[in-house]
């Protein structure tokens, strides 16, 4: 397990922490001065659903590629993904402290962002690694030659109540999703935000790299709204993991669909999300909480990884398989099997 792995086990301390007799003003309230989060989403001078407020992400995925089949990521996309799996993700941003590119997009690793919108732009400020991005609404088209940077540029319209922003432009250093898929500079990413209500954000995203990837993708994702929040800072400082991941992981292992299927079930451990274990296109698949879905390699009949992270299945003298063990760098954690 390396560093991407503890961000995505942590979330932000509290948010309220630093004024917490300060409500943040405009968010609807119950008679008791609660937050009232299923009240109308508020709408600017214009008229316009006003998307400022401090959000989480309450489904994403940090495996973003997980909807495409093998022959539709390019195999040049394929092997580089490979290596970082066998390399435990070591030459990716995250380790690096570098900025997350298109990653922004799905709320990293649990931390919150802030939007805050104006007549002519919106500018989302962005916990992880205290980052922004600036989205013009003003009219303007995307620069026809960008200098690749490592966010994009980013551009808005309106499609009635749904803020529709297209980014280009990004250099080619970054990975789309904490799964380590690379992309090129031909990346385009379509974001469609709508406020359905005081509470909660849809977005739908959408990735189309004609360079990597055969087909443009969607994923849906939903952001809750963090009242009387505020963001802290965060800063990737010191860095002192990347010289420890020197080593490579073992080849795949050619385990049966009869002996995988055994291990499909519910997973729970005490004070963590409960892990659920599926069988998809001949690979297992483990989805805890919101991280989605992400593929389990396997070492052995019995032991797996999943992104750098040892996974154990457990057995009983009969040979029933009891629990599931996971080897995290700060701690192992082992589940009990529910269902």
């Amino acid at each position: 397990m390396h560093k991407l792995a503890t961000i995505l086990c942590m979330m932000s301390i509290s948010l309220t922490a630093q004024w917490p007799k300060h409500p943040t003003p405009g968010v609807p309230r119950t008679p008791d001065g609660k937050p009232d989060l299923s009240a109308p989403a508020p709408r600017t001078a214009d008229g316009k659903p006003d998307l400022s407020g401090v959000w989480l992400v309450r489904n994403g995925s940090f495996y973003l590629t997980s909807d495409l089949k093998p022959d539709e990521i390019r195999p040049w996309a394929a092997a580089l993904y490979k290596q970082r799996a066998d390399d435990f993700r070591k030459d990716t941003d995250g380790i690096s402290c570098l900025p997350p590119g298109p990653k922004a997009g799905i709320g990293v690793g649990g931390f919150p962002m802030k939007i805050v919108q104006t007549p002519n732009e919106l500018v989302i400020l962005y916990e992880y690694q205290t980052i922004f991005r600036q989205i013009f609404t003003d009219g303007r088209a995307l620069p026809e030659d960008p200098n690749p940077t490592w966010m994009g540029y980013s551009v808005g319209h309106w499609d009635g109540d749904t803020l529709v922003v297209t980014t280009a432009g990004y250099n080619d250093r970054t990975v789309i999703d904490l799964a380590g898929h690379p992309h090129t500079e031909a990346l385009r990413v379509t974001e469609r935000y709508h406020r359905r209500d005081a509470g909660h954000i849809d977005l739908q995203l959408t990735l189309d790299d004609p360079k990597a990837y055969t087909r443009s993708w969607t994923l849906p994702i939903e952001f809750g709204l963090v009242p009387d929040g505020e963001l802290i800072e965060y800063v990737c400082e010191n860095e002192r993991d990347a010289r420890h991941l020197v080593g490579k992981s073992e080849a795949e292992s050619k385990v049966s669909p009869e002996v995988l299927a055994q291990y499909v079930g519910t997973y729970q451990a005490p004070a963590r999300a409960v892990s659920v274990v599926t069988l998809e296109g001949g690979r297992l698949m483990v989805a805890s909480g919101t991280a989605g879905k992400i593929p389990l390699i396997a070492r052995s009949e019995t032991s797996f990884t999943m992104e750098g992270t040892g996974v154990d299945f457990v057995k009983d003298a009969k040979g029933a398989v009891t629990g599931m063990n996971q080897h995290w760098t700060e701690n192992d954690y082992s589940y009990v099997r529910v269902k």
